[in-house]
């Protein structure tokens, strides 16, 4: 039987994924990501999941690896999914976020779902909205392991977005399942669509209000 070399954990290969609804394919580098029970199983250009059957520790080197996806994936974010499936009740993954990744704000009101953010590594600005897009300065939060808060719970319904201030911010993210890919969120219609030429610009007028209100 012939010998098949096994990628280690630092080994890179490359992804091609289809685009769904269109003819093209995104090319992404990615690490091997394994755990002593199993491995990650890539369901998408942006996600793993865990097929740990018992119990799995989130570990450095766990935060390492998909820290190292996130940058090098296109849109500088990688989710491990930590939940058997979509029909869990209980949804929860890693969020590996690099600076300049943008979440286009987006509320959980149909069905009305709140988030948990906890922060693992990095830093990471939270930032909820108005009905009309005004950035509500009250409950900006600075997730920091040190220097700011650790956890934020964001109530069903309210526009939020969050986005990373330091390289190789990762934090865990908890939502009530299961998950509808079609109603998982409502996007704001006043924010610009991830792949928008002006998404940047709205990103980094965020990042600089975000920096004058919590970190001066």
């Amino acid at each position: 039987m012939p010998y098949v070399k096994k990628p280690t954990l630092s080994e890179k290969f490359t992804l091609s994924i289809l685009v769904r609804g269109s003819a093209k394919k995104m090319e992404i580098s990615c690490f091997l990501s394994m755990t002593i029970k199993g491995t990650f199983e890539r369901l998408s250009g942006l996600a793993t999941i865990s097929r740990h059957e018992t119990a799995f520790a989130i570990t450095p080197d766990v935060i390492r690896i998909k820290s190292q996806e996130a940058q090098l994936n296109p849109r500088k974010r990688e989710i491990l999914a930590l939940h058997r499936g979509d029909t869990d009740a209980l949804q929860r993954m890693l969020n590996a976020v690099q600076p300049g990744s943008y979440v286009r704000p987006h509320r959980h009101l149909c069905p009305p779902k709140a988030e948990l953010l906890i922060i693992l590594s990095g830093a990471m600005a939270f930032v909820s909205f108005l009905d009309d897009g005004s950035p509500d300065r009250q409950t900006f939060a600075l997730l920091h392991p040190t220097r700011g808060s650790l956890a934020v719970d964001c109530r069903e319904g309210v526009w939020h977005t969050f986005f990373a201030l330091e390289p190789d911010t990762v934090v865990c993210e908890v939502k009530a399942g299961p998950y509808d890919p079609a109603a998982g969120k409502e996007f704001a219609p006043w924010a610009p669509a991830e792949d928008a030429p002006e998404a940047a610009s709205y990103l980094a007028s965020l990042e600089q209000t975000f920096r004058a209100c919590v970190t001066g």
